[in-house]
């Protein structure tokens, strides 16, 4: 027997915003860790960057028009991109691990990849 789906009646119920809010958390617990001199370079820069995935998702999900939807959720992705060098950052300056949250981020991704499509695809 098919599950039946049912439309979202705010950004929470979103599947890619509940996933993207899991990874701003991680960024936050892991930025936290950063060295002091980091506290208004990368680790500043990674927390907004994470935030706007999540923002952005939720802001785009308040909009009537698919293509001011669409134009959030591209807003998200680039901010996503960001996210993605700033953990490779991260690695290679030996600031902690990030394999679990690069692992949040390629979930994050693909949700968001496959949102956008379905809310171009169906218009609305």
């Amino acid at each position: 027997m098919p599950t039946q789906r049912t439309a979202a009646r705010s950004f929470r119920d979103l599947v890619v915003w509940q996933k993207a809010h899991e990874f701003v958390l991680a960024v936050y617990r892991l930025t936290g860790s950063f060295p002091d001199r980091e506290k208004f370079g990368l680790s500043n820069q990674m927390r907004r960057a994470s935030v706007s995935i999540a923002a952005n998702i939720a802001e785009g999900f308040g909009k009537r028009s698919p293509a001011e939807k669409a134009r959030f959720l591209n807003i998200a992705e680039g901010s996503l991109e960001e996210c993605r060098y700033y953990l490779i950052l991260t690695h290679d300056l030996g600031y902690g691990p990030t394999d679990s949250l690069t692992a949040t981020l390629e979930e994050t991704s693909r949700l968001l990849n496959a949102y956008a499509r379905a809310i171009l695809a169906s218009g609305s």
